[in-house]
């Protein structure tokens, strides 16, 4: 029988560890012809915004979708998972926090690549709900001892950085600027809604990594052109993704500045397809947007988790 799992019960099965792992093996199937993803779609209403992400992992016997609706009120996610051989459901699953942790994964993941090996020190901008997947996976990925925080509400910012520290470990402090923020940080992540650039290119670090996962469209942008046009390497989850959804990319792809070609997905550095950081000095960034394979996988492991503890309500759906 299918599975019914509620934000709760993600809670108590998901880790890091386990969305790191997920996030990983669902770009390298990609990157070998072992997946299949279809960007987001979307439909639109005055008050409310369906969005739907499709995709399968034969390799790993699922496919599925993620369907969730964007309205004042707030959003809900609902992940479907089914049996790629039977086509019959296996699981229905609760995905805000679910959502979260494969957000932060991915990069987690980028930077596991990309980001030097002696780094130890990053910089984040944002301290909302996303921003917590991001610091979580970046931890976990990375021996980091100090994560620099900004965010422009400070009663919010400490409160962040205080849970961040006891959840990860790491000492996570606030940072009094963005040129803080970003001076002498091996790794440099932005998970924010800004319209603007968010920092100066010049305050980067030689060597430095940048996780930008805020900007999926064109009315909203992190990073600007002299920050791109610094980076050696840029890479994304997946290129038509990119194409349609990453508002720091898009006006310099309109404008010829940057072609489709230059882009490297994520799974063809991870299989060796395509060399990652090639010097130590080299600026790098990733562009996420988000896949449905990534929520694909992480879905599977928490499904698996869940049974194994007896968890979840039975659907009555074959």
């Amino acid at each position: 029988m299918a599975l019914f799992l509620t934000e709760n019960d993600v809670k108590q099965v998901l880790t890091a560890t386990m969305a790191l792992e997920a996030v990983e093996s669902a770009h390298r199937d990609l990157a070998l012809g072992q997946a299949q993803d279809t960007p987001r779609a979307r439909t639109r209403l005055p008050q409310t915004v369906l969005h739907i992400l499709q995709g399968a992992l034969p390799a790993q016997g699922v496919l599925g979708y993620k369907a969730y609706t964007s309205n004042r009120s707030g959003n809900r996610f609902l992940v479907h998972l089914f049996d790629a051989a039977t086509g019959s459901l296996l699981a229905v699953i609760e995905a805000d926090y679910m959502g979260m942790i494969r957000t932060g994964a991915a990069s987690g993941v980028a930077a596991k690549w990309l980001a030097r090996p002696e780094t130890r020190v990053a910089g984040v901008f944002g301290a909302g709900w996303q921003a917590e997947g991001h610091v979580r996976a970046i931890c976990a990925a990375v021996p980091l001892e100090r994560v620099k925080v900004f965010s422009r509400n400070r009663e919010k910012l400490d409160d962040f950085c205080r849970r961040m520290s006891e959840t990860t470990g790491v000492a996570v402090v606030p940072a009094a600027s963005a040129e803080e923020t970003v001076r002498d940080s091996g790794l440099v992540g932005t998970v924010t809604t800004a319209a603007q650039p968010l920092f100066d290119a010049e305050w980067l670090a030689p060597g430095a990594h940048i996780n930008a996962a805020g900007s999926n469209a064109l009315i909203r942008q992190e990073l600007s052109e002299a920050t791109l046009r610094r980076c050696a390497l840029i890479a994304v989850d997946a290129v038509p993704t990119a194409l349609a959804e990453a508002g720091d990319l898009l006006p310099l792809l309109e404008k010829g500045r940057l072609h489709a070609r230059q882009l490297v997905e994520l799974g063809d550095i991870i299989v060796g397809k395509h060399g990652g950081r090639s010097a130590a000095e080299q600026v790098t960034v990733f562009e996420s947007q988000g896949m449905a394979i990534q929520d694909l996988a992480v879905g599977l492991r928490v499904l698996a988790a869940a049974r194994e503890r007896g968890m979840g309500v039975e659907l009555p759906l074959k």
